[in-house]
């Protein structure tokens, strides 16, 4: 358009007109900062910090008896549980923002580095113990397990290992017998400070992440055989742990400083719950009757007080957890998200399937806590972060749907 000088006329945007599209790149611009994560993603999410939720309220009914009686204020272990969540719960969301390359890259570091703090567990007299099982690092005013970090590091590297190994997951030589034999040297030293609950629970998480990468199920049989038989070799390797298993074949309320006492203690107080429990604090078992009630028995101390409608619910949180890391391995694009998830999967309810069974008096005492609800630091926040791995793998997942929503509308 010219004016009557000749002159060109630049055609101008009133002023409604600009605040409009400088409303519309806000609103592009705050929707791509709160796009929507996958439904794994909340499903994980949400079902993790519930589950933190429910075993801070447990903690608190079933330790305040024994902070009490140890000299400390009655919330003392609810109140370190809790620093523990502030701690653990940030760090999940903060790890769930890192990419899978990041873990790939750094993942020989990470075992290499784990490998070393829990040397120093064994070999050093740095590393103390409960009940003749060394596996406590403590340097200066902090105490922390390894072996933890072990777990996290060590599923991390079988995940990066498969991964490269990619075309050649079906031949034993090249890829299931070197990463077995590395594996081995971390879990050695575990069983070196006699925990022979976490030496259990690693070897199931590497079992599990051999199988959800693809590793041949008469490969992993094999492996399986030889892990049984030498379970079942170093369970009779030890005073202890003979005498736990003679304790679980045969229990006796005699002796209050036996894993057998324990054990019956246990089973009275989930008795004593009935189906509607007797009431939220209330339960007698905490009062100085039953050992470690806000660990390893703390399965227990929830059925006295909540009965079976609350032992039950425990029991579908797992369940429904294991589905929604079934999910997100079925989504996964990548052996390594397949391989970590199921490793962590098979952690974390393996853990649970072993706490409850030795509660309810099918397998001998172990001393492995129950995840995401006892009391507990260094499980409580490697657990999270190994859940915040997760979710990365879950936010990669929507990611990749936004992108092929994306090229399909181009």
């Amino acid at each position: 358009m010219t004016t009557q000088a000749g002159q060109s006329r630049v055609p101008r945007f009133s002023a409604g007109a600009r605040t409009g599209a400088a409303m519309h790149t806000a609103r592009i611009s705050l929707g791509r900062v709160f796009e929507a994560e996958s439904a794994n993603y909340f499903m994980l999410l949400g079902l993790t910090l519930f589950m933190v939720a429910f075993g801070l309220l447990m903690v608190l009914s079933s330790s305040y008896v024994a902070s009490h009686a140890d000299g400390s204020s009655w919330f003392a272990k609810f109140m370190n549980q809790g620093l523990y969540a502030i701690i653990g719960v940030p760090l999940m969301l903060v790890v769930s923002r890192i990419p899978s390359r990041f873990w790939q890259q750094w993942a020989w570091l990470g075992v290499a580095g784990a490998s070393a703090l829990q040397m120093l567990v064994v070999f050093t007299p740095l590393g103390t113990g409960v009940n003749n099982n060394t596996n406590w690092l403590s340097i200066g005013p902090v105490t922390f397990q390894p072996s933890e970090l072990i777990k996290i590091a060590l599923v991390l590297w079988v995940g990066m290992f498969l991964t490269r190994k990619e075309s050649r997951l079906r031949q034993f030589g090249q890829t299931l017998l070197p990463a077995l034999l590395i594996s081995l040297v971390p879990i050695f030293l575990i069983m070196k400070g006699d925990d022979l609950g976490t030496t259990m629970i690693v070897g199931l998480m590497l079992v599990g992440a051999l199988f959800f990468a693809g590793i041949p199920l008469w490969q992993l049989f094999v492996v399986g055989v030889a892990g049984g038989a030498a379970a079942f070799a170093l369970a009779f390797s030890s005073a202890n742990r003979t005498d736990r298993i003679l304790a679980f074949l045969h229990p006796s309320a005699d002796n209050a400083n036996t894993t057998g006492y324990q054990v019956l203690q246990g089973q009275w107080g989930m008795a004593n719950g009935g189906i509607f429990g007797v009431g939220l604090g209330n339960s007698q078992s905490k009062w100085s009757w039953l050992p470690a009630s806000s660990t390893d028995f703390i399965f227990s101390i929830t059925a006295e007080e909540l009965g079976l409608i609350g032992a039950v619910l425990v029991l579908l949180l797992f369940v429904a957890l294991a589905f929604v890391l079934l999910r997100i391995i079925r989504s996964a694009k990548t052996v390594f998200a397949r391989a970590v998830t199921g490793g962590v999967m098979v952690w974390i309810i393996g853990q649970a399937v072993i706490n409850v069974a030795v509660v309810v008096g099918l397998f001998p005492v172990l001393g492995v806590p129950l995840p995401l609800i006892s009391s507990g630091g260094t499980a409580l926040i490697s657990t999270l972060a190994a859940l915040g791995i997760v979710l990365s793998f879950a936010r990669d997942e929507s990611r990749d749907a936004r992108l092929a929503r994306a090229s399909v509308r181009r």
